[in-house]
This record gives structure tokens, C-alpha cells and sequence, in this order.
């Protein structure tokens, strides 16, 4: 968990406005929820490992008796959790807040979520997620709205470029199915597919023997990653869908797919044919044991690394609300965004340093102030130091852009300001 300097805080706040500005201009509703949800509700066994890393809350009352106890469940000693991702508390929101809000639901939450990580770089305790989801629509175009709002609001944060891998469970299971892995193994075997970035086929293949899975599945697994392919381009589509699948691939989880990218190219037009940002990846995992359907992850070329992702979830709603309610989302990974933003500047708000003498009084000091405050600018007092230089040098890291110096009697129309650069 870490501590953010004015600079660092700014920084963030302006990232955050455009990603706030761009999902709103999509159409998508901000909502909040609470930082704790029910034990029960966070440990259902839909968060999947996430489960085990949750910050849970000791029950108010308990003496010592209880607590020893109770001390091998979990359960008897909390009852409330810190949320480790904003996807259960929507799903209880709209549970809850359903006959309030439209048939089709598109939502917004920018908040912290928490995790017990080992810390180390890249990961943290508490974090900051921006999910966009739709609660309601169990069509292609669902997706295709999440897709076109992220890769909008990647554009607006000066990352062109991004494109979005897609695939889904649908398809993972009928593959694995088809090869002759038992429903049991299942589970295991994408654990290691989920590998094949790292390990390769050989890795791959080698790790599903040593875990023990079916023999001749396996074989027929390593016979489809080992089979002929060409080079030839094909565009996202229905064609390079079936190409990377085996034969037989249910005919309705492809026309979706397809579907998906046909929307997706309509709202994103460039006027180069085949030019779709969607990737279909037939071994993309994504390790969360609630989705049901679709998948994605946010690529971007400056990294190696995926900058968000999400998928379609149409059972979880239903386990609080006891009928089905199609859903589907997309989680923009702020921490690793930010980073790759360029500083932002705001020339409509410039932010001045007043250095005034020591004999300047207080209420010609707040006068001078609020004066430039109406006039739309940020302004820092600071008394002069022997040091100028330093004073003004951490005014500028602190995202000042222009200073004045203020004797005993200066009028605002009367202070020259000076540029800091």
C-alpha cells in the first residue's frame, strides 16, 4: 500500500478524469459501492484464487473463548471482508438496486480494491480498478461496447495502438472436450495452457504429462499445436476464427465472436480493410472461475504485458438474485496505465507560486490570492528563501507552472508572472 506525493496524486486525478469523461460520453453510469461486502458473499467460491488473498474482518464482540474457539473456521470469526475486485460488489448492487435501474444496465466503478499479494513490483495490497460493465444484454453487442469504449479511452490517454485478444470459455471447453480431457482435469489442464506464452508447446505438453492427464487427450493437444499452418493474413473474422479452431467449432459461439468483431469494425472505421483491433486467440485463459462466456485482454505494442481485461459472467448475478441475468465486463488496469501515460498539462488552469517578502501582511497576501483564484488560476503562497531556486524547482515538480514575486502593497493587476520553465 503506498503513499502518493501532490505530484504523483495529480498525475493520477487527470488520468482518472479522462477515463471518467471517455466511459461517460459512452453512455456508461458511475456508480459506488461499499469497501466491505458479506464473508459469505466474497468467499462463494466465484473469486477464485482471489478468494485466498482477501483482507477479512474480525467480528465485533468476540471474547477470547470464542475466537480460540472458532479459530480453525474462518466463517465463525469474520463476517465481513475487504472486496478484492469490483465485479462481486456489482453483482450484489444490482441484486439489491434492480427495480431502480434500466433493463440494460451500464455501469461504471473507479475505486480501491485489496489483496493480500506478496508485494513486489507491479503488484500491490490496494489498488485502484476502472471497470465498465453491462448488466441485461447477452449479445454480441455488449462486447463490442466494452471494446470500443476501452480502445477509445486508451486512444484518449495517447496509447494508439492498443488491441484487444478475444476469445471464449465456451470454446476452451468444447477444444479441451474434443481432444478427450475429462471434465475433472479440466480445470488443471488450463492452468498449464495458460502457460503456452511461457512455456511453449513443448513446455506445455511436457507439463500435461506430468500432471497425468489423459494420455491420448494430450496426444491429439499436441497434434493441434503442432499441425501446418500458412502465413497468410486473415483479418479478424469469422474465416480466421474457425482456422485457429479445430474442425467442428459450434457454429453459435463463432457467429457471436464474429459478431463482435463485426460491430467493433463499424464503430472503429479507418477505411483500411481487415483493420480490426480484436485478435482471436484460442488458448487466451483468463483465470477468474466466474466467467461463462467471452474473454478479452488490452494489449498494447510498448509492453509485453496486458493492460486490462474482462469477460462475460451470466451466472453470478443469478446466485444472488435467483433468476439469470446475462452480464459482461472489462477492467482497465490503471496502475500499469498510468505509467505509460505522458505528463498532462491543463493550459486552461495555470497554477502560480505568490513568493512574497516576509513583511507582506496576511490580508494583502489572501487579497492578491483569491484575486487570481477568481481569474481561474491554482495558486501556492510561499515566503521568499535565501534559496530561490530550490523553492521554485519544487514548485514545478509539484506541477506549478508560473511564479510572482509580491512586495509589501502589490495589486494583482500590477504582479508580473513569470514562467517557471
Amino acid at each position: 500500500m503506498r503513499d502518493f506525493l501532490p505530484a504523483e496524486k495529480a498525475r493520477r486525478e487527470s488520468v482518472l478524469a479522462v477515463i471518467r469523461e471517455r466511459y461517460r460520453a459512452h453512455g456508461f453510469d458511475e456508480i459506488e459501492t461499499p469497501v466491505m461486502e458479506e464473508y459469505s458473499r466474497l468467499h462463494a467460491g466465484i473469486g477464485g484464487d482471489n478468494e485466498k488473498l482477501a483482507y477479512n474482518v474480525l467480528k465485533r464482540g468476540l471474547d477470547a473463548d470464542a475466537i480460540r474457539d472458532a479459530a480453525d473456521d474462518p466463517a465463525g470469526l469474520t463476517d465481513l471482508g475487504l472486496r478484492y475486485d469490483l465485479t462481486v460488489p456489482l453483482a450484489r448492487f444490482y441484486a439489491t438496486n434492480r427495480g431502480q435501474l434500466p433493463s440494460v444496465f451500464r455501469s461504471v466503478q473507479i475505486a480501491p480494491v485489496w489483496r493480500a499479494e506478496r508485494p513486489q513490483k507491479g503488484r500491490y495490497r490496494q489498488f485502484v480498478q476502472c471497470d465498465i460493465d453491462i448488466i441485461g444484454d447477452a449479445s454480441a453487442r455488449a462486447e463490442a461496447e466494452l471494446a470500443v469504449a476501452t480502445l477509445d479511452t486508451l486512444d484518449a490517454l495517447g496509447l494508439e495502438g492498443g488491441s484487444i485478444r478475444i476469445n471464449d470459455r465456451r470454446v476452451l471447453d468444447w477444444m479441451l472436450d474434443s481432444f478427450g480431457f475429462t471434465a475433472g482435469e479440466r480445470p488443471g489442464v488450463l492452468i498449464t495452457i495458460d502457460k503456452l506464452d511461457k512455456l511453449g508447446p513443448d513446455g506445455i505438453v511436457a507439463e500435461l504429462r506430468e500432471r497425468g492427464a489423459t494420455a491420448q487427450a494430450v496426444d491429439a493437444f499436441e497434434v493441434f499445436l503442432r499441425r501446418p499452418t500458412t502465413l497468410e493474413y486473415s483479418p479478424y473474422g469469422e474465416r480466421q476464427i474457425r482456422k485457429a479452431l479445430p474442425e467442428a467449432a459450434p457454429d453459435e459461439i463463432i457467429a457471436h465472436l464474429a459478431g463482435v468483431g463485426s460491430a467493433v469494425a463499424a464503430a472503429r472505421a479507418t477505411g483500411i480493410e481487415g483493420d480490426i483491433p480484436l485478435v482471436f486467440d484460442p488458448f487466451l485463459v483468463r483465470g477468474m472461475g466466474y466467467y461463462t462466456g467471452t474473454i478479452f485482454e488490452l494489449a498494447h505494442p510498448s509492453v509485453d504485458y496486458s493492460l486490462g481485461g474482462g469477460g462475460r459472467y451470466d451466472g453470478m448475478i443469478g446466485r444472488f438474485l435467483g433468476q439469470e441475468v446475462p452480464a459482461v465486463g472489462f477492467s482497465i488496469g490503471f496502475e500499469r496505465i498510468v505509467d505509460l501515460v505522458a505528463e498532462r498539462t491543463d493550459a486552461a488552469a495555470p497554477a502560480v507560486v505568490l513568493v512574497h517578502d516576509r513583511d507582506v501582511t496576511e490580508a494583502e497576501l489572501l487579497a492578491l490570492k483569491a484575486a487570481l483564484v477568481r481569474q481561474g488560476s491554482r495558486v501556492r503562497l510561499e515566503q521568499r528563501t535565501k534559496n530561490l531556486k530550490a523553492l521554485l524547482e519544487r514548485a514545478a515538480s509539484d506541477g506549478y507552472s508560473a511564479f510572482a514575486t509580491v512586495a509589501a502593497g502589490a495589486t494583482a493587476d500590477a504582479l508580473e508572472v513569470k514562467p517557471l520553465a
